[in-house]
């Protein structure tokens, strides 16, 4: 099966950068679809970006449009979020997610994620 790895998480002040990785192992995720969710204390975990499996699509939440970005180099079977002008609303637990049966991006949900990563916090301080 496939491990999903996260890193990059950390505490930064408003406006600011971060850039997460989703490092996968076991198998390629070339043909998954990929995602990044987010889920802060006393919320729902929600989603925040999703990519196909070729990188051509994309989806973005409304909350975070114009700001993250989500990427992926299937030869080095990662995923990445670039996450700018940060917001303390952006404080959650980020968590790395793929599908092998979502083929659009438009479908992604968390009820159809097959593999899950641990996660990693995001803090962003006023």
């Amino acid at each position: 099966q496939v491990q999903l790895v996260e890193s990059g998480g950390g505490l930064v002040q408003a406006g600011g950068s971060l850039r997460l990785s989703c490092a996968a192992s076991g198998r390629p995720i070339s043909t998954y679809t990929m995602a990044w969710f987010r889920q802060a204390p006393g919320k729902e975990r929600e989603l925040v970006a999703a990519i196909s499996w070729s990188g051509i699509s994309t989806r973005t939440a409304a909350s975070v449009k114009g700001r993250f970005t989500i990427s992926r180099d299937n030869a080095k079977n990662t995923v990445y979020l670039q996450m700018n002008s940060l917001k303390p609303e952006d404080t959650a637990v980020y968590y790395c997610a793929g599908d092998s049966t979502t083929q659009g991006v438009g479908l992604m949900t968390s009820h159809r994620v097959d593999y899950w990563g641990q996660g990693t916090q995001v803090t962003v301080s006023s």
